[in-house]
C-alpha cells in the first residue's frame, strides 16, 4: 500500500512526532540533546520554519512549528535526522537506522489546537513519569515560553504573543493554562491526527483544508474527494 502523502500547508502549525526505530533510546547524554537543539535551529531557520514548541523524550521527539513553504517540514526533518544519526554512530560506534522511519505530522487549527498542542507536547515529560511538574523538565520549550527563558530558537506564535501586553503578562497567561486538567479526548485526537497524518481542527478547518487540497485531510477513504462529499458538513 502507498505511503499517504503528509499534509502540510504553508503558514499553518505543524504537530510533528519522530521515534527511534523500535522504540529505543535516541539520546544518552546531555551532549546529544544539545547538538540535537543546536541543529534543529540552524536547519529550522535554513528551512524556513518557526519553531513554537518541542520536547525531547528519552526515545521520541515533538516539535509544533509553522513552515513557510510546503517542502519546508520536510527539509528540516531530513536534514536534521540524517546529521543527528551520523553523530550517534561516530560517538557511540554504531551502525544502522536510529529514527523509525518517517516522521508523523498533523496540521492543526491554530485558534482551536495551538495551546492544547503546546501543553500535550510540554507535558509529556509530566505525563511520563519523569517530573512532577513541566519546568522540572530541561529538555522542553516549556521554560522558554512558560518561565521566560532566553532561547533563539523558539519563535512565539502571533496567539501568544496576544496572551499580554508584556512578557510577564504573557508568561503569566501562559503557565495558567497548565494548572487546567487536559481533556483525554482532545489528546486522543492529538495522537490519532499526528499518527495518521490528517488535518486537526473543527469540522470548517476540515472542510476547507480538503478543498484546499482536492484530497481528504481525515480518516477515510484515500484518493480525490468528489466535490458533492467537499459540500457536506
Amino acid at each position: 500500500m502507498p505511503r499517504r502523502s503528509r499534509i502540510i500547508v504553508p503558514d499553518i502549525p505543524l504537530h510533528i512526532i519522530q521515534r527511534g526505530n523500535n522504540r529505543q533510546a535516541c539520546f544518552f547524554a546531555d551532549s546529544d540533546y544539545l547538538f540535537y537543539l543546536e541543529w534543529l535551529e540552524e536547519y529550522a531557520k535554513d528551512a524556513g520554519c518557526l519553531v513554537h514548541a518541542y520536547v525531547l523524550m528519552t526515545h521520541h521527539v515533538h516539535i509544533l512549528m509553522t513552515p513557510s513553504r510546503p517542502e519546508s517540514a520536510g527539509r528540516l526533518m531530513k536534514r536534521l535526522g540524517q546529521r543527528y544519526v551520523q553523530y550517534i554512530n561516530r560517538t557511540y560506534k554504531c551502525s544502522g537506522t536510529l529514527w523509525e522511519g518517517r516522521f508523523r505530522s498533523c496540521i492543526i487549527n491554530q485558534k482551536q489546537y495551538l495551546f492544547f498542542c503546546q501543553r500535550y507536547i510540554e507535558m509529556n515529560p509530566v505525563g511520563a513519569g519523569m517530573v512532577t511538574l513541566p519546568h522540572e523538565y530541561r529538555w522542553s520549550s516549556y521554560p522558554v515560553n512558560g518561565q521566560g527563558a532566553k532561547s533563539s530558537l523558539i519563535n512565539h506564535h502571533p496567539l501568544y504573543l496576544g496572551l499580554g501586553q508584556t512578557d510577564t503578562e504573557r508568561q503569566t497567561a501562559y503557565r495558567e493554562l497548565f494548572s487546567r486538567e487536559m481533556n483525554p479526548g482532545e489528546i486522543d485526537k492529538i495522537r490519532q491526527s499526528t499518527n495518521g497524518n490528517f488535518a486537526l481542527g473543527d469540522s470548517r478547518f476540515v472542510r476547507e483544508i480538503t478543498e484546499m487540497l482536492g484530497r481528504l485531510v481525515t480518516s477515510g477513504k484515500a484518493g480525490r474527494p468528489r466535490k458533492n462529499h467537499v459540500a457536506r458538513k
